[in-house]
């Protein structure tokens, strides 16, 4: 029984490391290489950014709001997935510049181009473990970190009490709607994009909206006022109940008629409830709920919120393809036999060059989100430009 146990492990060992001896000896050694220091890349960065972003107002939370203290812990696990996601590329950039700069300092790359190896064949196995985090970044950040975020601050929230942030909430909901108006004879015109309705809540809060006020233009001869302390939305029969309020109407001939009500029907679509739970940070949605937020946008017109989430959207993929942006310039800049390999050294370089790349980034991006550039160039502008430069100073060095 115990040889037959024995057995059983030797062939479990055996499946599990057989991939790996199946990479070529080259690949595994320079792999051994970038691993460890990208692990402790991964873990110092994570360590600064969490103590920076969330560990220091957790401690505020605790003294002032009275968070408990595992509360705070809890909270603290959940941020944990959209800190890593910010430190992947970073620490794809310092393990490739510390392994390929030490592999340089000590001759061993001189060793490798001396046997006619070239350094785009020394770099593949950065740019492979580039590609593998870009893809981990990208699942992280699309299906981990939106959840991750909700969970840390409902945890948040249910530590703090309802007197810091009570429930779902949103405020100041504009819905605005296009359509055809009826005219003096009750016939629908043919233009479709007038502005037939303007919907605003002051704030929404566990599906209720309050303090609405809604601006009917949908009749040429009518215009209409509605005013309600709360309003919620009956997907049975399509409306909007209102409840204490009142409607104020002004026809052609300066005619004016107020109606009180306690309770009021009145049909109109579903979009201010859509809208109203659209997250208010992309970082919070996934890519299937900021599709669905343009959606919403694009049924509203509000063309600046269309263009900040086409943005947002772009970089869903942008974000995640600062892995092989800087795995390429890494391994490439490690490579030159001028480059030290003193851990100081390379991790003030990688400051300097993420510094420029995530400048570079926003002023990309805000142009996007003002309409200077498209989305999907302001959001990709980056990332062709330093894969462009990284290829061509691979070129260089491949001479």
């Amino acid at each position: 029984m115990k040889l037959a146990n024995q057995s059983l492990f030797r062939k479990t060992i055996h499946k599990i490391i057989t991939p790996w001896y199946s990479i070529p000896l080259i690949d595994r050694w320079l792999l051994g290489q970038i691993i460890p220091p990208m692990i402790f890349a991964i873990s110092a960065f994570t360590v600064i950014s969490l103590s920076v972003g969330v560990m220091f107002d957790l401690i505020r939370k605790i003294v002032e709001y009275g968070l408990p203290v595992l509360k705070a812990l809890q909270a603290l696990i959940f941020s944990l997935p959209s800190f890593l996601v910010l430190s992947f590329p970073m620490a794809v950039l310092l393990s490739t510049l510390l392994s390929y700069g030490k592999l340089s300092a000590n001759s061993e790359l001189l060793a490798l181009r001396s046997l006619g190896i070239t350094i785009t064949r020394i770099i593949a196995p950065a740019i492979a473990i580039s590609i593998f985090m870009t893809g981990l970044t990208f699942y992280f950040n699309d299906n981990l970190v939106p959840n991750s975020n909700k969970l840390a601050e409902s945890t948040l929230r249910s530590g703090i009490g309802s007197s810091f942030n009570q429930g779902k909430s949103k405020n100041n909901i504009i819905f605005t709607r296009k359509g055809s108006r009826i005219d003096s004879t009750n016939k629908q015109t043919k233009i479709n994009t007038f502005l037939t309705h303007i919907f605003y809540a002051s704030r929404f809060e566990n599906n209720i909206m309050r303090e609405v006020t809604v601006l009917d233009f949908s009749r040429e001869n009518i215009k209409q006022i509605l005013t309600a302390s709360s309003a919620i939305f009956d997907k049975n029969n399509s409306s909007w109940i209102f409840t204490d309020g009142g409607i104020i109407s002004t026809d052609t001939n300066g005619q004016t008629t107020n109606i009180k009500f306690k309770q009021y029907i009145y049909p109109f679509v579903e979009g201010p409830l859509d809208l109203a739970k659209v997250p208010k940070d992309a970082s919070d949605m996934s890519l299937k709920e900021a599709l669905e937020a343009e959606r919403i946008y694009k049924k509203i017109g509000d063309v600046k919120q269309i263009r900040k989430i086409q943005v947002r959207i772009q970089e869903k993929f942008t974000l995640p393809c600062a892995c092989l942006v800087f795995g390429l310039i890494g391994s490439i800049l490690g490579c030159k036999s001028n480059l030290r390999s003193s851990k100081s050294q390379g991790f003030g370089l990688s400051v300097l060059l993420i510094l420029i790349y995530y400048v570079m980034s926003f002023i990309s991006s805000s142009f996007g989100v003002k309409g200077l550039l498209p989305p999907i160039i302001a959001a990709w502008f980056p990332v062709i430009l330093s894969l462009s430069g990284g290829f061509y100073f691979l070129r260089r060095n491949n001479v």
